[in-house]
């Protein structure tokens, strides 16, 4: 009850994956162990039903969310974070948009079934690139 794992000046990251795959998500986690810990305050676990959002991590699927926070070393949760994204690739894991991820465009559109609507939609309405900046051309245009 004293503890309080985030004071607002650590690094997160989440990803959902399919709930059925729950088990076996941790496990390829667990084995990581070795290469986490040294930046990792904590990891929680929670349960997501599927929604019907274009973009959200659980659309049309009920998920399991794999939330890590990190410490504030940004080059060493980017090394972890390859180890974490690689273990989490077979479960079709998707990142949290407003936390740490790595996943690049390309593969964000294998994961989000909808990210063509939604790009022609950004292109429709944002036709001059208004909104866009470096973030939004590396993970989702």
């Amino acid at each position: 009850m004293g503890f309080t794992p985030s004071a607002g000046a650590e690094i997160q990251s989440e990803y959902y994956v399919p709930r059925r795959d729950a088990l076996a998500a941790i496990d390829a986690l667990r084995r990581l162990g070795d290469t986490i810990r040294p930046v990792l305050y904590v990891c929680e676990v929670r349960t997501v039903a599927a929604d019907r959002l274009w973009l959200s991590p659980q659309y049309g699927r009920d998920s399991v969310a794999l939330h890590f926070t990190w410490r504030r070393d940004q080059q060493a949760v980017e090394r972890a974070l390859e180890s974490v994204e690689a273990a989490l690739a077979p479960f079709a894991a998707r990142p949290h948009w407003g936390k740490l991820f790595l996943t690049d465009a390309a593969a964000l559109r294998r994961l989000y079934e909808r990210m063509g609507d939604f790009v022609s939609l950004l292109e429709r309405l944002d036709a001059r690139g208004a909104f866009r900046n470096a973030w939004l051309e590396r993970h989702v245009v």
